[in-house]
């Protein structure tokens, strides 16, 4: 295969929590709630990982939390569909801080365009614990992402932009995806 490097980058965004409420279309957080999502906030930062992956003619950018951070989700969702709904909010900011903290210009495209899944990416990927789903351009990973790193284009390049609701124009489809949803409709 060719030659691959990962390049770990000690990325720790703070919590905006104006962003956060964006995110998760809230208009208002108690005391209770935000102090609990600080602290979860802190708890998840040391597993949050961000690394360039360099192939031979492409670099990437993958951002992910681990397994643990999906089983706490799915554990919060089971006693509370509020605090799960929040707390499945907090993990994708959460990486979506990172991204734009090394790519502003995702925020301002409001993506971060997915690349064709290569053989050396795949294997990249692997590499890190990271694979894709079987027969699918997503990650197994429900709080992961990988993009173009330097910053190319926005929906355009996205390989998934045929199956994106976004990508289709229809960007008032919901943007989090909830437990047990992550493959897809009809799967």
């Amino acid at each position: 295969m060719s030659e691959i490097t990962v390049t770990e980058h000690e990325i720790r965004p703070y919590f905006d929590m104006e962003g956060f409420m964006t995110l998760s279309q809230e208009s208002r957080l108690g005391g209770a709630t935000l102090e609990r999502l600080c602290k979860l906030w802190e708890e998840w930062m040391p597993q949050l990982k961000v690394c360039e992956i360099k192939t031979a003619k492409i670099s990437y950018l993958a951002v992910w939390l681990p397994e643990s951070v999906e089983q706490q989700v799915d554990a919060a969702w089971e006693k509370s569909p509020s605090d799960g709904w929040q707390d499945n909010n907090l993990a994708q900011y959460m990486c979506m801080a990172a991204v734009q903290e090394v790519l502003p210009q995702v925020e301002d495209a409001g993506c971060a365009p997915a690349p064709r899944p290569t053989e050396a990416l795949r294997e990249a990927l692997s590499g890190l614990g990271l694979e894709y789903r079987e027969d699918a351009p997503t990650l197994n990973r429900r709080f992961a992402l990988v993009t173009h790193y330097p910053f190319k284009g926005g929906c355009e390049i996205c390989h998934l932009q045929s199956n994106c609701p976004k990508g289709q124009g229809k960007s008032e489809a919901a943007s989090v995806v909830l437990p047990g949803y992550e493959q897809g409709a009809g799967e």
